[in-house]
């Protein structure tokens, strides 16, 4: 296994990579102080290429909309999956990341010869795998991945705000904005806030 630093686009195939299907893996909420952390999966199909992929972060929220939907529709195969607020603060976000990643790959119909994952933590698998610092700007598939993940989690943000309103979830998406602690320190924790992260365990004690 390896990782590397980042490539330009057209090094992203380098030829020790075996030939057959290749994923790519992404996650969306490591950060924010509530809800799961969302870990996406995806394989492309060279013959449905993908106009417009890239960062998830870089789009706007239509856009990433849209190319959800596409992806679905185009991919070969993708697998979304979640890491649960109770795992996350029983194994710590990093885990619970991996874990989440890991439960991705294995979601999917078909089976990769490689997975290439953004960042610099590999999870655990059972097939070749590499990490690739800023992937989700170099790698499309690896782009597609975090578009599934950040769209799936934004859309459980606003599913939440429904249900607690007095958080504004639907806005800061969980991350812990000024609005945000306001709310935690008026109305306590509920059920999906993050007790293991520092800010909600300090508004708690």
């Amino acid at each position: 296994m390896r990782s590397r630093k980042s490539l330009p686009p057209e090094q992203a195939s380098l030829p020790w990579h075996p030939p057959g299907l290749v994923a790519g893996v992404d996650e969306a909420g490591r950060g924010p102080l509530a809800g799961p952390v969302v870990a996406a999966a995806v394989i492309l199909d060279d013959l449905h290429p993908i106009a417009g992929l890239a960062d998830s972060k870089k789009l706007t929220a239509a856009r990433r909309e849209a190319l959800f939907d596409e992806i679905r529709a185009k991919a070969l195969c993708c697998s979304i999956a979640e890491a649960s607020v109770e795992e996350i603060d029983r194994l710590n976000i990093l885990q619970a990341t991996l874990l989440a990643m890991r439960r991705a790959v294995l979601g999917l119909r078909l089976k990769p010869k490689m997975v290439l994952v953004d960042g610099n933590r590999l999870p655990t698998l059972d097939m070749p795998a590499e990490a690739i610092v800023k992937g989700d700007a170099l790698v499309p598939a690896i782009s597609a991945a975090s578009i599934l993940a950040k769209v799936h989690r934004d859309r459980w943000c606003v599913q939440v705000d429904a249900q607690y309103p007095q958080y504004g979830f639907a806005g800061h998406k969980g991350y812990g904005t000024a609005m945000h602690m306001a709310a935690l320190r008026e109305h306590g924790a509920c059920i999906h806030h993050r007790h293991s992260f520092a800010p909600v365990a300090r508004v708690l004690a």
